[in-house]
């Protein structure tokens, strides 16, 4: 007789992962001996530390919620919906859970015996594989692309940018790993371990890994009376050691770690038993680099009380944008996530100097980035470009309301300076009077560089049309962007200045398709790859998106992207300038990271021949999107 209970749990499961790789009988067997719990809003399923249960779940209906513990809070990393598995820990490791899973709303789920599924998983090597690779990478269904990697968390800002990255992050580990011989005594290892707070040590031999004593075998070989703890330590190792190579990213080592059973992970020169140690990565690795991403990076920024704190922060942002280049994750992406990081860095900036005011502003306002901040562009520690705008006050109230925003620019500036964003040396920040206004001032000063278009005027539009809100009152950058809107339309004179602007660097390649390099000065025999092919590039996207009405996002890549929407006549030249500018920024950055400077000039001498190809190609679009120019702004007759 048919249980139309275990029918109907079945018809559900057949239509996700993995069990839909199973034939519809292992389904109903599964079915029949799966419990159904409700759980209200906020009820705990299990907690971190918690026993693992011997079962892992189903969310039927409704919405279950994953958290880690940072600090002393709760961070949601992850939100599953109808059809995702949680709590696959007991179906892999043996040890409690590390996560805390509580219904965000009210939820049904199956609750599957790992007995009766297990076995079923075993014989099936697509239905083994995506579990393995579900729990490694805390992914919910890492067979569904437009939801990879993604981790949902609605206290943070996460991104699936940002946890791409996070997937693909190498992780850090010892690499001073303790080492025992086969030889010596357990009890003096055990000494060892217990003074050095280590959970295990490598046992060599000749500096070839070829065991493994842990925590456990102690508990479960010495404790338990079996072997004497005189005994040399060969007698209680695990043998062979799992080896791999350097340079894991964290799903990587996990994914190793389930199914070879293990907690620890010895990395040798070239990855086999058959070089020479040069590291340990334990489990606790894997636990500390998850908590360890973008979106708790931003939490402990918010929470930061001191420049000192912001400065350390910062510091570990380099450190994700360097590992997040070695694993070539599109430079879009980093770029993505490190400005909003630079942002939330600001904001606390400002946060922190009205409190030492110690009086609330006296109008509404907001901080702006300008240039490389304002296109989201900066990945290195360079200047800082940044204004302030205040809403219009009564004019007997305008000297005082000034005052204090002149007061609080100084205080970030300065704060910002302490965290490492140098001073702008031709003073483009907000306590410079100049670029601390009120909104009409604002207007009116964006009115003027429009509609009489000078050198000087030209110039500050390269640097002003590129900003981004970063704190206050948004809307006074609304009536900004809205006068800019108006001025620019069919402004044909403001566009030819600006075009012809756009024009000064040609491609950076002379007659026999020489570098064009620095003639002298400090930086003699060097390449500006940033006069000489980004500006060019930057430029255009500029122009080219005021001329198509593109506005609010300023980013240089995001606007060839609006673009090629806007002109498919035209897409192929803007996807060629967009890949040949992230190229080119790709370049800038290793440069930095290289040399702790802010990769200007390069160095041509220290790039291999494939670099130099690549950057010559770099430039082709260049000369494709000024004649774009040209002929777009009728170019080549007014100049």
């Amino acid at each position: 007789m048919k249980n139309p209970i275990a029918y109907r749990i079945a018809e559900f499961l057949k239509n996700y992962h993995p069990f839909s790789e199973l034939k519809f009988e292992n389904i109903i067997t599964v079915a029949q001996q799966c419990s159904v719990l409700y759980l209200e809003k906020n009820e705990t399923l299990f907690k971190i530390h918690d026993v693992i249960h011997d079962a892992f779940y189903v969310v039927a209906a409704g919405a279950v919620g994953l958290s880690v513990t940072s600090d002393t809070d709760d961070v949601l990393i992850d939100k599953c919906d109808e059809g995702d598995i949680i709590g696959l820990r007991p179906f892999f490791a043996q040890d409690n859970y590390l996560m805390t899973a509580k219904a965000r709303e009210e939820s049904i789920l199956y609750a599957i015996p790992i007995s009766v599924f297990k076995p079923i998983a075993m014989e099936n090597t697509e239905v083994l594989n995506f579990l393995l690779r579900s729990f490694a990478s805390n992914t919910r269904n890492p067979l569904d692309k437009n939801h990879k990697g993604k981790l949902i968390s609605e206290n943070v800002i996460y991104s699936e940018n940002a946890n791409e990255i996070q997937y693909f992050q190498p992780i850090n580990y010892s690499k001073s790993p303790v080492t025992a011989s086969a030889s010596d005594i357990v009890k003096y290892v055990a000494q060892t371990m217990s003074t050095r707070r280590i959970g295990s040590i490598i046992v060599h031999e000749n500096q070839l890994p070829i065991g493994i004593v842990t925590d456990k075998d102690l508990r479960s070989k010495i404790a338990t009376g079996i072997f004497s703890i005189d005994v040399s330590v060969d007698k209680i190792m695990s043998s062979p050691v799992i080896t791999v190579q350097e340079n894991l990213s964290i799903a990587e080592a996990q994914m190793i770690m389930l199914k070879n059973n293990v907690g620890h992970l010895c990395v040798t020169e070239d990855g086999t038993n058959q070089s020479k140690i040069i590291g340990i990565i334990s489990e606790h690795d894997i636990v500390v680099a998850q908590a360890n991403n973008p979106g708790v990076l931003l939490k402990q920024i918010r929470k930061a009380e001191k420049t000192s704190d912001l400065k350390l922060l910062r510091e570990k942002l380099t450190d994700l944008i360097q590992n997040s280049l070695d694993k070539n994750i599109p430079l879009n992406h980093i770029c993505s996530i490190v400005g909003e990081i630079n942002n939330a860095i600001i904001k606390r900036c400002i946060e922190l100097s009205i409190e030492k005011i110690g009086s609330a502003p006296p109008a509404k306002f907001a901080w702006v980035n300008i240039g490389s901040q304002g296109r989201k562009e900066q990945l290195l520690l360079t200047d800082q470009d940044n204004a302030l705008v205040f809403e219009d006050v009564e004019d007997e109230r305008y000297d005082e309301v000034k005052a204090y925003f002149l007061k609080l620019s100084d205080k970030v500036n300065v704060r910002l300076n302490k965290v490492g964003y140098e001073f702008c040396p031709a003073d483009m920040m907000a306590r410079n009077p100049l670029w601390c206004k009120s909104i009409t001032d604002w207007c009116n000063q964006f009115k003027g560089w429009i509609n009489t278009p000078g050198e000087k005027g030209i110039l500050m539009c390269t640097i002003f049309f590129d900003y981004d809100f970063v704190y206050g009152e948004e809307s006074l950058i609304n009536q900004i962007s809205d006068t800019i809107q108006k001025e620019t339309e069919n402004n044909d004179l403001f566009f030819a200045y600006l075009g012809a602007d756009a024009l000064k660097n040609p491609p950076p390649l002379g007659f026999f398709r020489q570098f064009l390099v620095e003639s002298d000065g400090e930086h003699k025999d060097t390449f500006d790859i940033k006069a000489r092919a980004l500006v060019s590039l930057i430029d255009a996207a500029r122009i080219l998106s005021l001329q198509q009405g593109v506005y609010g996002n300023s980013n240089t890549a995001y606007r060839f992207n609006k673009l090629a929407e806007k002109e498919p006549q035209n897409a192929s030249i803007y996807e060629a300038c967009n890949d040949a500018f992230l190229e080119l920024l790709k370049f800038r950055t290793d440069e930095g990271l290289k040399n702790n400077s802010n990769g200007r000039y390069l160095n041509l001498n220290e790039l291999s021949k494939l670099d130099k190809v690549k950057l010559k190609n770099s430039f082709m679009p260049i000369s494709d999107i000024q004649e774009v120019l040209k002929n777009r702004f009728q170019l080549t007759y007014f100049t």
